[in-house]
């Protein structure tokens, strides 16, 4: 039977319409625009110069500070610029622009396709050989993933959660993964239980991949017995981090708490095969796997693609812009964000991009709340976002607090429920910021 979370839930349609659309290489670009800021916490800092040459996976800025990741050049060729430019909100951030030449790879990365099973690293080893490669959580966040496989003192890992769950409707990238490279996301993950020194591994993914839980638990009955495959029950947000843990191990975090406050951490698919991919190929995390996707499109698309593809060229790799798209998403409906430049480019967590028309994304009118209590049943953080709204709007910082607004994931399955409209998550995410914000300033005690 398929394990869920405890509270709320919603199901909203899979269209997981790019499900059989294999994995192809995206053509490279002429130009690669490489962002310094595509991972949480401070940029990293440049370490090559406009006019040097670079070659593919050579490192081209430094991690700046605790919680921060290196980045690698996706490409080879000669660094034009080192500039500011715009990131898909059209922020400045600072970028190295690469003028592409040819695809020199450096010497050291092993581009065999034969699977490397011997783990030969000791943990150590494997967290500076992560910290090395820049790999960060590919799941949503991009939080530098050595700095998550290190918990703080005090604190110990007893599980590690592989999440396949892939909840987001749309994106197919994490399923074609788990159908594609199995064994090297299995690797991934012992190598990361290596690393924690836990012995307890669980592979989450939701029911409605069948095909990718029967591959999975084939390989790990025969290969990888340390690793168990919870078939999950469809629902939204079963990806997320606190979700599954109460689904696959029955624990609740805490309020204001994280996952290795319950002894787990939790990594995504995709950064368990880039995990592999570091330790075992010496390669460097400068490309993943994008869905470019939306019903608008006559053509659904997988790409592996490279840092710093434009997301113009994305679309146009698909034939281009339909007449009706009138909205493009980096990510899914739920919880991805407006592209507000198509001039903009890829970043290490990218993991789709998605094509709505006005139709799909067009908000109905606004109306008075009818106390239907519909998105406190959605609500899988057991919030009550009616009354977080309500306060929101009247500007009362300390009562969203004492009602938990910090603890909201901002899934978005309160606004998805709301029969009149109310831009509920709008108000409560910037409620959120200003309460962690209050909270963050607060004296110690």
């Amino acid at each position: 039977m398929s394990r869920t979370f405890s509270i709320g839930g919603i199901h909203p349609s899979d269209n997981k319409i790019s499900v059989n659309a294999a994995i192809e290489n995206f053509p490279l670009m002429e130009m690669a625009y490489i962002s310094l800021s595509q991972h949480l916490g401070a940029p990293a800092e440049p370490v090559v110069a406009k006019g040097d040459k670079v070659k593919t996976g050579q490192l081209i800025a430094k991690a700046n500070g605790f919680i921060s990741a290196n980045v690698h050049s996706s490409v080879s060729g000669t660094v034009a610029s080192i500039e500011p430019l715009p990131d898909l909100a059209g922020n400045p951030v600072q970028h190295i622009v690469i003028k592409v030449e040819g695809d020199d790879w450096l010497e050291n990365i092993n581009r065999s396709s034969e699977i490397e099973r011997e783990i030969k690293m000791s943990g150590p080893e494997i967290l500076a050989k992560i910290a090395e490669c820049g790999v960060v959580g590919l799941g949503g966040a991009a939080f530098p993933t050595h700095i998550k496989l290190s918990p703080p003192p005090g604190k110990k890992a007893e599980y590690l959660i592989i999440n396949g769950a892939e909840c987001e409707p749309y994106l197919t990238s994490d399923y074609r993964l788990m159908l594609e490279q199995p064994e090297e996301i299995l690797i991934g993950a012992k190598i990361m239980m290596k690393a924690l020194n836990v012995n307890k591994c669980f592979l989450g993914i939701e029911d409605n991949k069948p095909k990718a839980i029967k591959k999975m638990k084939g390989l790990c009955s025969k290969s990888y017995p340390q690793i168990k495959v919870v078939s999950l029950l469809k629902k939204y947000p079963q990806g997320g981090e606190k979700q599954l843990i109460d689904a696959i191990v029955k624990r609740q975090v805490p309020s204001m708490g994280l996952p290795i406050d319950t002894g787990v951490v939790v990594q995504n698919v995709g950064t368990a095969l880039a995990v592999y991919e570091a330790v075992q190929k010496n390669k460097p995390l400068f490309e993943g796997i994008v869905t470019v996707t939306g019903k608008c499109m006559t053509e659904q698309r997988n790409f592996r693609m490279r840092v710093g593809t434009t997301f113009e060229s994305m679309i146009f790799a698909v034939g281009g812009f339909p007449k009706d798209a009138e909205k493009l998403i980096s990510g899914g409906p739920m919880m991805g964000k407006a592209v507000s430049r198509i001039d903009a480019s890829s970043v290490k967590s990218t993991s789709a991009l998605l094509l709505l028309t006005e139709k799909e994304t067009k908000r109905g009118e606004e109306g008075n709340c009818i106390r239907c209590a519909k998105c406190v049943e959605a609500c899988p953080m057991g919030l009550e976002p009616f009354l977080l709204n309500r306060l929101s709007r009247a500007g009362k910082t300390e009562e969203l607090e004492a009602n938990f607004v910090q603890d909201c994931i901002e899934c978005g399955s309160c606004i998805y429920t709301c029969p009149a409209n109310i831009p509920l998550l709008d108000t409560i995410r910037l409620s959120k910021a200003q309460v962690l914000k209050m909270l963050r300033t607060r004296p110690k005690k």
